[in-house]
């Protein structure tokens, strides 16, 4: 069975559910190199300076310290990591702030077809919301990009408190994947010297408590690796990351995207992209900006997500303002180029529940500066 039957997906609801083993083979397999887009070659910039393959469309959806449209809400400052929810017949995309005091999340609830129902503030009061990851019990888990952060269980539907979450360790927080397989949150950490962290829930679906672990193994960038728990994930006297002797290191721990046995996470110190098959208990490189041939098309590898097709889509913080797509057939291409905003970086990559529509941000779009924050959504023909 090759990558591409094993990587087809649905998403639902701010997570995706794949069939089939998504790493098979790939302990053997060379990263991804560069090679033609399945979408085709970006065409010149449309009115909202985007570059984007043939059939494809972008529409600004907010701006920060503006209304959102059709609102009275005024979208938040450096908007940072996001995700998708269904709500009703409509759907939700719910964003990070990355601003330190002040914060949190925010919402957007569209309507079937596509318009702005409202938006809304999910939570509030905390610092430097970066990324973070959704649950399959439809909440979503927003980190905090500080030494010693939290992790804030947040609800984007409204209405309900947004609740902290201590037992998920204090580091400093990137971004989180649920494997609902081993019932296991994955926890990256933006360190230069960080590590990979897994949440393990004493009930699945409740973070009240549980078990926070660290991922062990040597240097190698591919092989076997373990988990040990850390003794106080508090970090009150010893950091997190160095509290297991053996703690695998890794250069800037980005964005994390969980589907089927695999968890997919990204490095930007070193412009990689890793998996971790969580069946065989391995690590592997699905991208290495070094060990490409010719030109890197993906450098400041930065959040990810996935899409039906079993494509990953990874922003770039900097590098030339892209987000890539990279195959199941291990082809690294760029799907979308934004212009003019060379000072800024995209945040939030997240698919629609139904696969149709595509959001992310770029955090201070032309100006440069955290209040200059743009949200977009992409629509044209995703494969499936």
């Amino acid at each position: 069975m090759d990558r591409r039957t094993v990587l087809r997906a649905t998403v639902a609801g701010g997570a995706a559910a794949f069939s089939g083993s998504l790493w098979a083979g790939a302990a053997v397999a060379a990263p991804a190199q560069p090679g033609p887009s399945p979408y085709g070659a970006l065409r010149s910039a449309d009115a909202n300076g985007i570059q984007l393959p043939a059939g494809f469309t972008s529409r600004v959806i907010a701006r920060s310290r503006r209304t959102v449209t059709g609102t009275s809400y005024v979208w938040h400052d450096a908007p940072d990591g996001g995700a998708c929810f269904t709500a009703g017949t409509g759907w939700i995309y719910v964003s990070n702030s990355e601003i330190t005091p002040g914060g949190g999340a925010s919402a957007v609830r569209f309507n079937a077809d596509g318009t702005i129902a409202s938006a809304y503030r999910i939570l509030s009061g905390t610092n430097q919301n970066c990324a973070g990851g959704a649950t399959p019990w439809g909440t979503w888990l927003s980190c905090e990009e500080v030494s010693r952060g939290y992790v804030y269980e947040t609800y984007p539907q409204g209405g309900t408190a947004a609740v902290r979450r201590d037992a998920m360790g204090r580091f400093k927080h990137e971004a989180a994947a649920c494997d609902p397989d081993r019932r296991v949150i994955y926890l990256t950490e933006d360190e230069s010297n960080g590590c990979l962290y897994r949440f393990r829930p004493t009930n699945w679906g409740s973070l009240a408590d549980g078990t926070l672990e660290v991922l062990v193994a040597g240097s190698a960038t591919s092989g076997p690796v373990t988990w040990a728990r850390v003794p106080d994930p508090s970090g009150a006297d010893t950091l997190t990351r160095n509290q297991v002797s053996g703690a695998k290191r890794f250069n800037g721990g980005e964005g994390c995207w969980y589907a089927d046995g695999t968890c997919w996470f990204t490095t930007k110190g070193d412009n990689r992209v890793w998996a971790y098959d969580a069946v065989n208990q391995r690590i592997d490189l699905a991208y290495d900006a070094a060990r490409v041939s010719g030109s890197a098309p993906l450098t400041g590898v930065d959040n990810i997500t996935g899409a039906r097709s079993g494509d990953l889509f990874v922003a770039e913080d900097g590098g030339n303002m892209e987000i890539c797509v990279i195959t199941p057939d291990e082809i690294v291409a760029p799907f979308l180029r934004i212009t003019g905003q060379s000072s800024s970086e995209i945040c939030g990559p997240a698919f629609s529940p139904d696969g149709t529509r595509f959001y992310f941000s770029s955090q201070r779009g032309t100006s440069g500066s955290s209040s200059g924050g743009i949200t977009y959504e992409v629509r044209g023909p995703f494969r499936s």
